[in-house]
């Protein structure tokens, strides 16, 4: 058991593991990882936090993990395939595993925002990036980057 008396106090993490090319842009998201201070292994748990104008992550989708968000403070911009809608404090918003809807949240209020991202974490994955020609597959927890082609991406 771990008992995580001040989140806030944890490392934040403002770094990105996509390739170069798409890694511009995410300094003002900062993620600080309470699942794993906690010693979790099965599912993530990131306390994030957007600067105005800062993004979440590509717009994307997951083969086989479920992610749910819940807004704590402040106010995203859920962006998806089916259009937008403004999540404040207290709203929530799932993505279950294999639901072709890509999805990314946006900060294009004056403030900062922060809301719980939870996850499952599995040793194979497949994330797709619809907007972008780009893909994501882990096997054995390692992450390739290639184009939808199939081509690395470095």
């Amino acid at each position: 058991m771990a008992v995580i008396r001040d989140p806030a106090k944890l490392e934040g993490r403002r770094s990105t593991i996509y390739p170069a090319e798409f890694a511009k842009g995410f300094d003002g998201r900062c993620k600080r990882a309470l699942g794993n201070a906690g010693g979790l292994t099965q599912f993530g748990v990131n306390l994030t936090m957007l600067d105005p104008g800062a993004v979440s992550a590509l717009r994307h989708w997951h083969a086989r993990e479920d992610e749910f968000i819940y807004v704590l403070d402040g106010e995203v911009v859920l962006v998806t395939d089916e259009g937008e809608e403004t999540l404040g404090p207290g709203m929530a918003a799932a993505f279950p595993a294999g639901e072709a809807i890509g999805h990314m949240l946006a900060n294009r209020s004056s403030a900062p925002a922060t809301y719980l991202e939870v996850g499952s974490r599995s040793a194979e994955e497949e994330i797709a990036y619809p907007d972008l020609d780009l893909k994501l597959t882990r096997r054995d927890g390692k992450n390739v980057f290639t184009r939808k082609s199939g081509e690395p991406v470095e």
